[in-house]
């Protein structure tokens, strides 16, 4: 028998591959049974770009200990790696799941570090742009925990693909400290998250899972840091309060597939392209999400601020159509929301401003999404709609403040989460 072991890896597109695993040992984790429950997303983030000065080493011979926050509660859990802008393949050794001992610190809670494993091992090796899903282990995660993932590369591998705009703190440490339980060796703060694009949990709370698709707005830029406050992580209270209120409301969990900078139709530079567009990352970042039921569209500004001519205004419709026709075809339910003011802002024009009322009006006449969260009505000045209340604008006349943020949330509609696709007819 041969000594590789090999595990189920993908490309990050999706599709299937298989790569080997040396080094093979039995692993020290908790690994998870069989067991009652419904696998969601408790956290997520796409894979935005290439880091800038990893092309040669990586993060070669360092620690690096992410920090997510888990939008739903689990009772085992399992992690997705990506190497989608790798250009050659990244050897992980050594990774690890514990909860945070707090607010803010790379410190584990006692007893909560657990070893991850990949077909069984702790070594995986993840070809160049694709991903790995770990193992489930057994992890009691609760809701609004602040979760650790620790993973450890000894070889060069770049660039390391990372989500630039975390908006949360993770830590590096020199050396293989996957399994350090205290933050003495983590003293470089990152406002990045590094390989890390998911963590899914096995959870009673929520019966699916629910994807907001979007740009720098979705990603919570201008939110204050570490304190999840971006209109996804207060629409995942909505949820999870209305249910313990006895509501009859979808039982969802909320993730976060907002990329700064997005536009619905064109990516950016590079192959694969950084920031690539709604369009091309939509399989990936919806529908791959486990047992997603309904996803929240909120893209098409970027488009309209950087849009070289005024006829991409009925491109934008179209790629959003496209995007509906997508999650159609899996049956899930589209909330689409309007396009929110920025009049102030460095890119406004009349122009712009034209080609957004326009878009907003397709979209509140309901010839694109199943349904409407308006956030243009609930964020504009009520005196002066083209741009954003004082008190929802974080200064820049474009992203939300975190009032802002949690007034957004409060928009949208908890019953159109509900139900599925409309049948064609």
């Amino acid at each position: 028998m041969s000594a590789a072991i090999y595990a189920g890896v993908a490309a990050d597109d999706g599709t299937k591959s298989r790569a080997p695993l040396t080094g093979a040992r039995p692993p020290h984790n908790d690994a998870a049974p069989a067991s009652t429950g419904t696998w969601v997303g408790a956290w997520s983030t796409s894979p935005a770009a290439a880091e800038p000065g990893t092309e040669t080493t990586g993060m070669a011979g360092r620690s690096v200990r992410n920090i997510v926050h888990a939008g739903v509660g689990g009772t085992s859990a399992r992690i997705t790696l990506s190497n989608l802008y790798g250009q050659s393949p990244l050897t992980i050794t050594h990774a690890t799941i514990a909860l945070a001992d707090g607010t803010g610190t790379a410190a584990a809670t006692a007893d909560s570090m657990r070893r991850l494993t990949f077909g069984g091992s702790p070594r995986v090796v993840i070809p160049a742009g694709g991903q790995a899903i770990s193992d489930a282990t057994r992890i009691a995660v609760p809701y609004g925990a602040d979760v650790l993932v620790t993973t450890y590369s000894p070889t060069p591998s770049g660039p390391v693909t990372y989500h630039p705009h975390a908006r949360q703190t993770s830590y590096v440490a020199v050396g293989d400290r996957t399994e350090d339980v205290t933050a003495a060796a983590y003293t470089e703060p990152t406002p990045y998250w590094r390989y890390l694009t998911a963590l899914d949990v096995l959870s009673h709370e929520a019966q699916g899972t629910v994807v907001a698709l979007g740009d720098s707005i979705t990603d919570g830029f201008g939110s204050t840091v570490d304190a999840n406050h971006r209109w996804t992580d207060f629409l995942a209270a909505r949820l999870r309060d209305a249910a313990e209120d006895g509501r009859d409301v979808p039982r969802y969990s909320v993730v976060n597939q907002g990329i700064s900078g997005n536009r619905v139709l064109t990516g950016g530079r590079g192959r694969p392209a950084d920031n690539p567009s709604g369009l091309t990352r939509f399989a990936r970042d919806v529908l791959g999400r486990p047992n997603v039921r309904a996803v929240v569209i909120c893209l098409g500004v970027n488009d309209v601020l950087h849009s070289p001519e005024l006829a991409d205004r009925d491109a934008i419709l179209d790629g959003l159509r496209t995007m509906v026709d997508q999650a159609h075809a899996r049956g899930l339910k589209v909330v689409g929301a309007t396009l929110m003011p920025f009049g102030r802002h460095r890119g406004y024009t009349d122009a712009r401003e034209t080609m957004r009322q326009e878009i907003n009006a397709e979209i509140r006449a309901g010839r694109v999404f199943d349904a409407v969260v308006d956030f243009d009505k609930a964020l504009r000045d009520p005196y002066d709609p083209r741009r954003l209340r004082s008190e929802y604008d974080c200064g820049d006349h474009l992203h939300p403040s975190d009032k802002g943020y949690e007034r957004m949330a409060r928009a949208l509609d908890l019953d159109d989460l509900k139900g599925a696709a409309p049948a064609r007819l």
